[in-house]
């Protein structure tokens, strides 16, 4: 018998704009008892929107047909366009959107107010892109690592999606910089995303398995999920304790675990007090 070690990431979890968008939420949920609405799910997270459904908190796609008088942004918020469609219909915006996001989205107009060709580093479809793309003009770029560089005006300004990371950003820049005689950048790369990726880099180069906690559909869990494969450690990305199978485990000394922004803590408890258990376990 032996025991497993265990390494949990201190930067696991909430960070401050998703802790922010729930706070602002379960605090509307307490005065307003005939339901609350968010456009979209609040976070990428299935488990924490479910709790939230618990709590007459429901997500919705549009407003279509839909009696509503408030509505709560999410924190990746929304195209410009839609704030005007939302108040056109006389209902009240709580905005959740994450300030970094926010900053993402100041930049982009301001850029295309200057008369740059906008940029933007991050996943078409990703809806933080999708809103931040509402203000960057026409002639706006989405450019991610599989992206062949397309043809650019002489005039560039770049902004990048919040949970990616600067690795994406510095190959992008020496690519982009032969090709255009102006380039302005704004690193809207959250500072909570990098340090947690630095964490996370760290840890999984010193234990023999790494756990990546949160939702398949969050895109900075993708992240920390493929930093870790790309380092060769074994790699299980998991939403909750239920996925996990104590064959992972097997001949495994020292095993890491780290979470996504959006991942609540009772989940990462909950994973935790399951690998300290097949760690004792008789092998």
């Amino acid at each position: 018998m032996y025991m497993m070690k265990i390494v949990t990431a201190k930067r696991a979890g909430f960070c401050f704009g998703v802790k922010r968008a729930l706070d602002i939420t379960l605090d509307i949920s307490k005065k307003d008892k005939k339901g609350v609405y968010t456009l979209g799910p609040l976070i990428h997270n299935p488990q924490v929107i479910e709790k939230l459904k618990n709590e007459a908190i429901v997500p919705i796609d549009d407003i279509e047909n839909k009696c509503i008088k408030s509505l709560i942004i999410r924190t990746h918020g929304i195209p410009n366009y839609l704030y005007d469609t939302i108040r056109s219909r006389g209902v009240n915006i709580i905005d959740a959107t994450c300030p970094f996001v926010k900053k993402a989205q100041q930049y982009a107009q301001q850029l295309k107010e200057s008369g740059y060709q906008v940029v933007i580093l991050g996943d078409i479809n990703h809806p933080e892109v999708r809103g931040i793309m509402s203000y960057a003009g026409k002639d706006v770029i989405v450019i991610d690592n599989s992206t062949v560089l397309p043809r650019l005006k002489s005039k560039v300004g770049i902004v990048v999606q919040t949970t990616q990371p600067i690795e994406s950003l510095k190959k992008l820049l020496s690519n982009i910089i032969a090709h255009v005689k102006e380039v302005k950048v704004y690193n809207t790369i959250c500072s909570s995303t990098a340090l947690r990726l630095k964490e996370t880099e760290d840890m999984a180069r010193v234990v023999d398995a790494m756990l990546v906690v949160g939702g398949k559909n969050s895109a900075n869990t993708t992240q920390l999920t493929n930093l870790c494969k790309s380092l060769g450690v074994r790699t299980y990305h998991v939403e909750t304790a239920s996925e996990i199978d104590s064959t992972w485990f097997k001949d495994i000394k020292k095993v890491g675990i780290t979470a996504g922004a959006s991942t609540p803590h009772w989940i990462i408890n909950e994973v935790e007090k399951k690998v300290r258990v097949i760690g004792k376990e008789d092998r």
